[in-house]
Order: structure tokens, then C-alpha cells, then sequence
């Protein structure tokens, strides 16, 4: 009888572990053997030629290996990114031997401990004044609620309190796990709108909503004043597009409020956005020590990390290029050990692919692309169309095993 060989595919440790008791490995030796089944692609930029070596050399030791510039063989080269692959079981050896080596190599070593440690955290509790809100077991789906006149989706749709709280009743009865209420465009293009406009606009609704409804309320806002009274108001969790730059006491409020926040990328404004320069030298790379640099500015005002979440910002200063590659690369943003909340629906670029110009229309379009966010780590989608994106959510989170 011929052997049977196929190609297998281990997108976890935990499917590894299945894998390898499945085949009947005794308890010690599935522990010891399933971070072997783990492949990392891990990069370390900006080392010298000395450091880079030395990495590669260990990295061999260990049965893996770096890729570093080739002037690092003569030292033609000042500084240069060390791409380390190997499984996690040599990783973590590679970081233990970097601990007892000198050149900084301690703090690389580190540094690599706290990787891991973080990648390997995708069971969040995110925690509010009144609930904890758990994202362990499935994709959470955030309702959009626009109290704009001008909102690229549906601007002028809602356009009092008592509407919008029939969209929330809406929105509750489809499966919204938590609702968004926003007083101002973030669509391309968009100027400010004032404080007392906007307060006018979402205050009322966000404390009927408080009022009537079990579902936590989201403030999207970048206003300090907006984020308090919508607090007081009853929102539970503030949604700053800015990440905290937009207003310099948004911090203090947040922190002090014990709410969680979302903390966005994105360049420049609404406004100005989409224009210029939308060119990354690295995309993934400049996302992610943006979010880490927001991130630790929050920590620092007094935001915990269990109260914070990050948002990569598809569509906002990113070409449509860009957010496919986001979204492709979205587990890389698993380094921040952070729930991921990721925001698609209706966006133009999703129209350009599909030759849809109507928002209102690009349900497909929405679909393909939060399945693919749900496939790729994200833990809570924004959409619009609640009712057919949580039958969707649902799909995607049984095919990636996340039930």
C-alpha cells in the first residue's frame, strides 16, 4: 500500500495540539512539540551590521534563520532590518541565549518575550463602567448610528433623536452587539462641525438609547466635551478617530471616565486625508508604531490596556492598494496585543471593486471584506447593515474556529 502524504495546514498552537493528540502524542510531548508546528516571520529594523550577525548566528544555532543586508558581511552598510524565521520554540530559545549577549542584544531579547507574549493573547475582555464585554468566543458587530446630514453612508437619514432611536431598536433586534452614535462626518472631504452642533445632535439620542436598551453605546468623537457628556449621558466606550490627537484633554477625560477608547490610524484629517502624498514606505510598519506610540500615550494619561482597542483606519489616507494589503496583513497587528476593531463597510473601495457607486449598495462588497477581517484577527466589525453582516460574522468566526 503506498504511503499517503498531504500537505497540512496548523494555523494555531491550539489546532496543533488537536493535531498532534489526535495522532495519539502523549501530554508532555504535545507540549513540547506543537510551538515547533508555528512558523514566525519576525522583523527587527534598524540594527547595526555587528548586532545583525550576531542575530543571524544564533538564529542558524537554533535550527532557523535571519535574512540581513549583504553589506553586513563587510560592514558596508550603518544600520539594517533582520528578518528572523523560525517556530516558536526556537524563537524563544534564540531570546533566551540574546539575554546573555552584549550590544543591546538584551533589549532585542526582551522585546522579542514581549512579542510573543502578546500574539499569543486573543482572548480580550473588554471592560466598562457597567459590563465586561467579552470577545473570546465570536466577532463582535458594532452598529453605525449617523446623526450627520452628510455622512458618505447614509448622511441625513437620521435625523433627530426619535429616529435614531427606532434605528437602534433596529439595529438591537438584528444582533448589534454594540451601537456607534456619531455627530460628525469622517467621510473624505469632511470639515468639523461645531460643539454645540454636535452635542445638539448625539447627546439626546445616546441617553434615550442608555435608557431603553441593554447594548453598550459608542461615542464616535474627537471632542473632549462630546466624549464627557456623552459619558454622563451613558455611552460606555468613546470612539476617537483621532487616537487622542484631535483634543489634548480627550485623554484625561477618558481616563478619569474609566471608558474604554478606540484608537484609529489615520493621516492628517478627514479633510485632507485623501489628498497628496497617500505613499507608505511601509505601510503595515508605519501602522503599527503609530497605533503602539498611541497606545503608550494612553497608558501613560491613565487608560489601562484592558479599556483600549485599536482601529488600522481602512479608507482614511490609504489608496485602495493599501487596504487590501491591511486587510491581508491584519494579523500582523496581533504584535499590539490589543482587540482589533476594523471598520469596511460601504467604503469606496469596496465600490471601485466591485463597480458599485451607490454606498447604500455595496452589501457584497462589505461582506467579502469582513469576512476576510474576521479570517485575518479582527475582533469587533463596524458595519452598517447589522441584520446580514452578524449572519456573516457568524460564518467567518465557524470557519476560522472562533465559537
Amino acid at each position: 500500500m503506498k504511503n499517503r502524504i498531504r500537505l497540512l495546514h496548523v494555523p494555531s498552537e491550539s489546532e496543533a495540539a488537536q493535531l498532534l493528540k489526535s495522532i495519539g502524542v502523549e501530554p508532555y510531548g504535545i507540549v513540547s512539540m506543537a510551538p515547533k508546528m508555528r512558523h514566525l516571520n519576525i522583523l527587527v529594523e534598524g540594527l547595526t551590521p555587528k548586532v545583525a550577525n550576531i542575530i543571524k548566528q544564533e538564529m542558524l544555532s537554533q535550527g532557523g534563520d535571519a535574512a540581513v543586508s549583504r553589506g553586513c558581511v563587510d560592514c558596508s552598510v550603518s544600520r539594517t532590518d533582520a528578518l528572523i524565521m523560525g517556530t516558536v520554540k526556537q524563537v524563544l530559545r534564540f531570546a533566551e541565549k540574546l539575554s546573555l549577549q552584549p550590544f543591546g542584544l538584551k533589549d532585542v531579547s526582551s522585546d522579542l518575550r514581549e512579542l510573543l507574549d502578546r500574539i499569543s493573547r486573543r482572548r480580550f475582555l473588554l471592560r466598562t463602567p457597567r459590563r465586561e464585554i467579552g470577545m473570546a468566543g465570536r466577532t463582535l458587530v458594532m452598529g453605525v448610528i449617523n446623526m450627520t446630514p452628510d455622512s458618505f453612508s447614509d448622511g441625513g437619514m437620521i435625523a433627530d433623536a426619535e429616529s435614531g432611536l427606532r434605528q437602534a431598536e433596529r439595529l438591537i433586534a438584528e444582533g448589534a452587539d454594540i451601537l456607534d452614535v456619531g455627530g460628525e462626518s469622517s467621510r473624505p472631504g469632511a470639515g468639523p462641525v461645531p460643539l454645540k452642533e454636535e452635542l445638539r445632535r448625539v447627546i439626546p439620542l445616546i441617553r434615550r438609547i442608555s435608557r431603553e436598551a441593554d447594548v453598550p453605546v459608542s461615542v464616535d468623537t474627537a471632542k473632549a466635551e462630546v466624549a464627557r457628556q456623552a459619558i454622563d449621558a451613558g455611552a460606555e466606550i468613546v470612539n476617537d478617530i483621532t487616537a487622542l490627537r484631535g483634543d489634548r484633554k480627550m485623554a484625561r477625560i477618558v481616563a478619569e471616565a474609566g471608558v474604554p477608547v478606540i484608537l484609529m490610524h489615520m493621516r492628517g484629517t478627514p479633510r485632507t486625508m485623501q489628498k497628496g502624498d497617500l505613499v507608505y514606505r511601509s505601510l503595515l510598519g508605519e501602522i503599527l508604531r503609530f497605533l503602539s506610540e498611541r497606545v503608550g500615550h494612553a497608558v501613560e494619561a491613565g487608560i489601562p490596556p484592558d479599556r483600549i482597542m485599536v482601529d488600522p483606519g481602512i479608507g482614511f489616507g490609504k489608496s485602495v492598494e493599501d487596504n487590501l494589503r491591511l486587510i491581508r496583513h491584519l494579523g500582523e497587528l496581533a504584535s499590539l496585543g490589543l482587540p482589533l476593531c476594523v471598520g469596511v463597510s460601504r467604503k469606496h473601495f469596496t465600490g471601485k471593486i466591485t463597480g458599485v457607486v451607490r454606498p447604500g449598495e455595496r452589501i457584497e462588497g462589505t461582506a467579502a471584506a469582513v469576512t476576510a477581517a474576521i479570517l485575518n484577527g479582527a475582533d469587533v466589525v463596524r458595519v452598517h447593515d447589522v441584520g446580514a453582516m452578524k449572519r456573516v460574522a457568524a460564518m467567518a468566526d465557524a470557519v476560522r474556529g472562533k465559537r
